[in-house]
């Protein structure tokens, strides 16, 4: 790997998530993403593919597109009057969705920072059409979970919501994602939904992941100690507060978008999406 290319901080994936998503924006059905992209995001993305799988740009336009359009579906359905979505990063799904709900974005606070006042300015000159959006800066080095936790409450009150979180669990260590469960729980009334993305452990025997491994070892370095976690389905089959209503995977929703996979199943990371409901 050229040495200039090292050193990439979790928070350079906002950059090149979205310039994923705008490779393909027929599949990902982002017309925004390309807001985002920029040298330095491109020079990335070029070298993850090079270096990691070069399915990456499908699989992250599936992922948008997947939750994209169960939210819109919910939305349509009136389930929902409020999208929280944790590691937001530069999701771009308030302006793709219709005006009828609002938004809380929690991430970094130098994430948060950039974005609202980079919003904020394609906001007002047309680029982007109006939207309500809340944007609440956590570092999660610290125990912030019960300023979380009020914080969103007070936002929330008693409007039907859909947490997200995409992108960020392999991220984490178990205990982590169990807090985070917690909070959502936590902040959550019965009826409410959880959209989560992990790996299952059998993504292991890939070369992909492998790739994956020895790329994010050299190349992330503020990723949790314990991080780059695979989940499997029972975990949130044994969820106490919720139940899975829908389970789906980049090859599913292939077939579903009519997308032709092109590299072989050892050379893709298959990233499985999962939509939960809060229980009574």
């Amino acid at each position: 790997m050229n040495p200039s290319k090292k050193h990439v901080k979790v928070s350079d994936t906002a950059f090149v998530t979205c310039s994923f998503r705008s490779k393909n924006d027929n599949l990902s059905q982002d017309r925004y993403a390309k807001l985002w992209t920029n040298e330095r995001a491109e020079t990335i993305l070029e070298d993850y593919l090079e270096n990691v799988s070069t399915e990456e740009v499908s699989t992250h336009c599936i992922r948008n597109r997947y939750f994209l359009e169960t939210l819109a579906k919910l939305v349509e359905q009136e389930k929902i009057d409020l999208l929280i979505n944790f590691g937001a990063g530069f999701s771009m799904y308030p302006f793709l969705l219709p005006d009828t709900i609002e938004h809380i974005e929690i991430d970094k606070p130098e994430v948060v920072d950039y974005k609202s006042e980079q919003v904020k300015q394609w906001m007002e000159n047309g680029t982007l059409p109006k939207r309500h959006i809340t944007s609440i800066p956590v570092d999660f080095s610290t125990d912030y979970q019960a300023e979380l936790i009020s914080t969103i409450e007070s936002l929330k009150q008693n409007r039907r919501c859909f947490i997200l979180i995409e992108g960020v669990l392999f991220f984490l260590n178990r205990e982590q994602t169990d807090g985070l469960f917690h909070l959502f729980s936590e902040v959550q009334a019965h009826g409410d939904y959880v959209g989560s993305v992990s790996y299952k452990e059998d993504v292991k025997a890939t070369d992909a992941y492998k790739r994956l491994i020895a790329y994010a070892n050299k190349g992330v370095d503020d990723a949790s100690d314990d991080g780059f976690q695979t989940i499997p389905n029972s975990y949130y089959l044994n969820l106490k507060d919720y139940d899975l209503l829908e389970q789906e995977d980049y090859y599913s929703c292939s077939k579903l978008y009519h997308h032709n996979t092109q590299s072989k199943p050892t050379d893709i990371l298959n990233e499985q999406f999962y939509v939960l409901k809060r229980k009574p």
